[in-house]
C-alpha cells in the first residue's frame, strides 16, 4: 500500500466508500517490495531438498550397479589371460626376429674377419717376403763389410781408399761413433763440415766392398799402425766375426780416458795381439770402464792373467777369462745334477761311518761327597726272601 492512499481514505467524511473501494480496483497494480534475505533461505532449502532426492535414488539404484560392476570383473579377468596370451605371442615373435637379427650380424661379422684375415694374411705375407729379402740383402751387404776402428779423427776418405783399395773395388765408406762439436749438429753433418769435438780422438769407419772374398782379404790390414799411436782394428761387419773367446781376456775398472794403444802396449809383454776393444759410450765417446784384448795364442791368456790387479793409467785393472754365453746359459742345469749327486753320496758315507760324527762334548758329572745311606731291610720281608 501507498502511504498516501490510506491516510486520504480516512479523512474524507463526505464520501468515505468511495476512497476505499478505489484501493481494491483492478486498475491499481499491486506494488511488491524486496525483502533482503529470504533468496538464501530458499537456495539452501533447494539445495536440501535436491541432496534428498539424490540420496534417495542412489539407494534405489544401488543393486543394479554391483551387479553392473561384477560383470565388469568378470570380463577383465577373461579379458587379462587374453591379453596375457596376445602378450607372451607379441615377446615370442620379437624374440625370434632378434636372434634373426643377432644371428645376421654374427654371419656379416664372421665374414667381414674372413676378408680381413686374408688381407692381412696377404699382407703378411708380402710383408714376411720383403723382411726376408732385406734380411737376405742385409747379410750379404754384411758380408761385404768391413770394420776399422781406432781410426784418427783426421783420418780422410782418401786415407782408407788408399789402404783398402788394393784388394778389390770398394763400393762405398761411412764414418762412424763421431762426436760433434755443438749438440745442434747431427753426426752427419759434422763428418762432412769436420766440426768435431776437440776432445774426440779418434772414429770408426765401415768399407764397403763389391764382393765378398775381397773383404775376406782386407782382414790382413788388422793391426796396422797408420798413424803414430793408432793401430786399427780390422773385422767383419757381420754376426760371424773372428773373435773367439779362448785367445781374449775381459778388463775391467779401466780409465774413461783410455786408450787402445796404451793397453795393447801394457799387454804386449804377454804375447802377439791381434785387436784391441775398449767399450765405449756412443754420444760421448768416453769409455765405460771395461774392454777385451785378442791375442794370437792362448798361451799368451795364461801370461795375461797373471797381470790381474796390475797397475795402467794409475787403476788397479781387473784381468778375468771371457766365458762363453752358450755354456753359462747350458752350465748352471747340468753343473747342479752331478753336485747333487756328490753331496748325496757324502751324506750317506756320513751316515754310515761312526768315526765321521762329532757330537758336543759332554761335562762330567760331579760326585758326591756324602756317604750313602744303606738302606735297612724289615725282618718279615728278608725272611720271605730267604
Amino acid at each position: 500500500y501507498v502511504v498516501g492512499q490510506v491516510s486520504g481514505s480516512l479523512g474524507a467524511a463526505a464520501a468515505p466508500a468511495a476512497p476505499l473501494a478505489r484501493l481494491f480496483r483492478a486498475a491499481a497494480p499491486p506494488v511488491l517490495l524486496a525483502v533482503p534475505g529470504g533468496t538464501k533461505k530458499r537456495k539452501r532449502t533447494e539445495d536440501g531438498e535436491k541432496a534428498s532426492e539424490e540420496q534417495s535414488s542412489s539407494i534405489i539404484q544401488e543393486p543394479p550397479v554391483k551387479a553392473k560392476k561384477a560383470k565388469k570383473k568378470e570380463r577383465s579377468e577373461a579379458e587379462k589371460k587374453l591379453s596375457e596370451r596376445e602378450n607372451a605371442l607379441e615377446q615370442a615373435d620379437e624374440e625370434e626376429d632378434q636372434k634373426l637379427l643377432q644371428n645376421k650380424a654374427k654371419q656379416k661379422k664372421k665374414a667381414s674377419q674372413a676378408i680381413a684375415k686374408n688381407v692381412v694374411n696377404s699382407a703378411t705375407g708380402g710383408t714376411a717376403k720383403q723382411q726376408k729379402r732385406k734380411r737376405v740383402a742385409d747379410e750379404t751387404a754384411d758380408r761385404r763389410t768391413v770394420f776399422v776402428g781406432n781410426l784418427p779423427v783426421t783420418c780422410t776418405v782418401q786415407v782408407l781408399k788408399s789402404l783398402f783399395k788394393k784388394y778389390g773395388r770398394i763400393q762405398s765408406i761411412r764414418f762412424r761413433s763421431l762426436i760433434p762439436a755443438e749438440d745442434t749438429v747431427s753426426k752427419k753433418v759434422a763428418a762432412i763440415k769436420h766440426k768435431v769435438h776437440p776432445n774426440a780422438k779418434f772414429v770408426n769407419a765401415y768399407v764397403v766392398f763389391k764382393e765378398e772374398c775381397d773383404a775376406q782379404k782386407a782382414l790382413k790390414e788388422n793391426g796396422t799402425e797408420i798413424a803414430s799411436g793408432f793401430h786399427i782394428r780390422v773385422d767383419t761387419a757381420s754376426k760371424t766375426s773372428s773373435h773367439d773367446n779362448k785367445r781374449s781376456v775381459f778388463l775391467g775398472n779401466l780409465s774413461y780416458d783410455i786408450r787402445d794403444d796404451a793397453v795393447r802396449e801394457h799387454f804386449h809383454v804377454c804375447g802377439d795381439v791381434v785387436g784391441v776393444r775398449v767399450v765405449r759410450d756412443r754420444t760421448t765417446g768416453l769409455g765405460k770402464g771395461f774392454g777385451y784384448v785378442l791375442f794370437e795364442n792362448t798361451d799368451a791368456v795364461h801370461l795375461a792373467l797373471k797381470l790381474n790387479n796390475s797397475v795402467l793409467m794409475g787403476r788397479k785393472i781387473r784381468v778375468q777369462r771371457v766365458a762363453d754365453k752358450r755354456k753359462a746359459q747350458k752350465g748352471p742345469d747340468q753343473s747342479r745334477a752331478p753336485k747333487d749327486r756328490v753331496d748325496k753320496k757324502k751324506k750317506k758315507e756320513k751316515s754310515c761311518s761312526n768315526d765321521s760324527f762329532v757330537g758336543e762334548k759332554a761335562t762330567p758329572l760331579k760326585k758326591s761327597t756324602k756317604p750313602k745311606r744303606l738302606k735297612t731291610i724289615p725282618k718279615s720281608k728278608a725272611g720271605k726272601n730267604k
